[in-house]
């Protein structure tokens, strides 16, 4: 409707032009939003106020030309407010359309192909190899996953990458680890590793190892030699045991990845190398006191960053350049990284980096979200271990606890940048204020009607029930329309503020106006053309419900 009315608007104003009522001219941006109180109207535009300097009249007059200059049943009527405001109140007609589109489209009802086909890669959850993934790798997923699904909705083509940190301290201490659970060492022993890693699954890692098993990861299969004194066997053996058990644990979870990336790559194929010499020719660094500089300042850092220590080796930052470099290279206009709030420090620094290579990069290349930290609750009291994990609660236990359909829900229902309470004990509830099993309710609640109409032996025509829509005109019918329509909206919104709780949002608001119809009106009448223009209402809800849920990776259950 949004999309309906920017066209109405845009022919008044060519009806305008030609009447030379206003200059021949382009027409400013403008903006048509749905109100906050219907008591205004549908949707509002601020046109009249963007044209006024151009048009050089007063907006409110500007107003009254355009709203004239409409004519079309689908507005009931149009009202001026303030100083210039356009207020479209609706007509009955608009919402039977919509209604019928959403039928019409199915599953594609609220897609559209805003992004051209154009490339975007989305790197989410990237988890160290080096044990099981937790409760933010968890919400990482979620959001990610929901976010590339938003995305391709909106017709972009996007790619989903997970980066295995596969290098560095936190490698040699894994090994270390399995090394000393091998050789009988428990982590209170004196001997443990001072960085070691202790949750009970470095013990199965050991086990598997000294009993030579095979694991399959990233299309390899790697063997174990055995030998718990070959620290090099053990590292590549407990990395791999750990990326495939992560990816199980994302497989259950629903989400799959396009790219699997590994930071030790960038070494092995002399990408770092590479890219450090591409920012000294650039003419973006020094040295000083022994180390290797990058002038970040220039770029909007705080203070410039050490690339090389005085002692050697690359600081952290270093191979994010490089591998978003690559990415860069692979083609994607856009790459957004959604990732834990530890990673804020970093954001300026990649895209410092990035600038200063002087390759065309533009500012603001890639884009962050970032996802505060999940607080478990189970009983009014936090949960904060996992036996298998030692230390912290894994997205498994919560998967195992509620079901991937809560768990992903819960994960994705708030905003990134809010702190999160999982309430284990509501996301099992069977009652209606658990959000998940409220929206998954109304959508079982429209495939059990087709049941009955089956058992009755009763068939019901969707055309007549479109052509009768005009005969649901009560409260709760013209409510469930109205919420039909802003889908579209919430899709578009989603994608433009990467921000896809705002559907999970909407998916609650559209379950209470369907619970509401449901409540208030029977559906199996003996008035068969009001019992068809019923179930295919209840339908659209069915459709739209059943869309956005899978946006969010979230099942449409037939029976509940």
């Amino acid at each position: 409707m949004k999309d309906a009315l920017r066209e109405l608007i845009h022919g008044a104003l060519a009806t305008l032009r030609a009447q030379q009522t206003l200059p021949d001219a382009p027409a400013p941006a403008f903006v048509v939003e749905r109100t906050r109180n219907r008591a205004h109207g549908d949707f509002a535009c601020n046109v009249a106020l963007t044209l006024a300097k151009q048009a050089g009249s007063k907006p409110r007059d500007i107003a009254i030309a355009i709203a004239a200059a409409i004519n079309d049943p689908r507005v009931e009527r149009i009202e001026i407010a303030g100083p210039g405001f356009i207020n479209f109140f609706l007509g009955a007609a608009a919402m039977h359309a919509e209604v019928a589109t959403i039928i019409n489209k199915g599953s594609n009802y609220g897609r559209n192909a805003s992004g051209n086909g154009r490339k975007v890669q989305i790197e989410f959850v990237s988890a160290n190899p080096t044990g099981p993934l937790h409760v933010g790798h968890g919400r990482g997923a979620a959001v990610g996953d929901s976010l590339a699904r938003v995305l391709d909705a909106n017709g972009w083509a996007a790619t989903r990458e997970f980066y295995y940190n596969d290098a560095g301290a936190q490698i040699e201490n894994l090994a270390l680890s399995v090394q000393s659970r091998g050789k009988g060492i428990e982590p209170d022993h004196a001997d443990w590793p001072s960085d070691g890693y202790r949750g009970d699954y470095i013990k199965d890692v050991a086990r598997d190892f000294l009993a030579g098993e095979t694991v399959h990861a990233d299309g390899r299969d790697i063997s174990a030699s055995g030998k718990i004194d070959d620290l090099d066997s053990i590292r590549r053996f407990a990395v791999a045991w750990l990326r495939r058990e992560q990816d199980l644990d994302l497989r259950a979870f629903g989400v799959e990845f396009d790219v699997y990336f590994l930071e030790s790559s960038l070494y092995s194929e002399g990408k770092v190398e590479h890219t450090v010499k591409e920012l000294v020719a650039a003419g973006h660094t020094y040295e000083q006191d022994g180390a290797l500089w990058l002038k970040t300042t220039d770029f909007g850092d705080d203070k410039d960053r050490v690339m090389r220590k005085s002692e050697g080796g690359y600081t952290y930052f270093v191979p994010d350049v490089a591998y978003h470099e690559g990415k860069w290279r692979r083609g994607f206009e856009r790459v957004i990284n959604e990732q834990g709030a530890d990673h804020h420090s970093t954001v300026n620094r990649v895209r410092a980096g990035l600038q200063a290579l002087d390759i065309g990069i533009p500012k603001g290349w890639p884009e962050y979200v970032l996802h505060q930290m999940v607080t478990v609750m189970r009983g009014n009291e936090e949960v904060k271990l996992s036996k298998r994990a030692g230390s912290y609660v894994t997205l498994r236990d919560l998967i195992d606890e509620v079901g991937r359909d809560a768990t992903r829900y819960f994960l994705v229902a708030r905003k990134t940048d809010s702190q999160l309470v999982f309430d284990i004990d509501l996301a099992r509830a069977q009652t209606n204020d658990n959000p998940v099993y409220y929206i998954q309710y109304a959508h079982a609640r429209v495939c059990s009607v087709h049941r009955q109409l089956a058992e009755r032996g009763i068939t019901t025509d969707s055309a007549a029930g479109l052509g009768a829509l005009a005969r649901l005109d009560s409260e709760q019918e013209r409510a469930l329309m109205s919420e039909l329509s802003r889908y579209p909206e919430v899709v578009e919104a989603a994608a433009a503020n990467l921000d896809p709780q705002l559907v999970a949002q909407y998916l609650r608001e559209l379950a209470a106006a369907f619970h509401a119809y449901y409540n208030a009106h029977q559906f199996i009448v003996d008035d068969a053309v009001m019992r068809d223009a019923r179930v295919v209402l209840a339908d659209a809800a069915r459709v739209v419900l059943a869309n956005g849920l899978d946006l969010l990776g979230v099942s449409a259950p037939q029976s509940m």
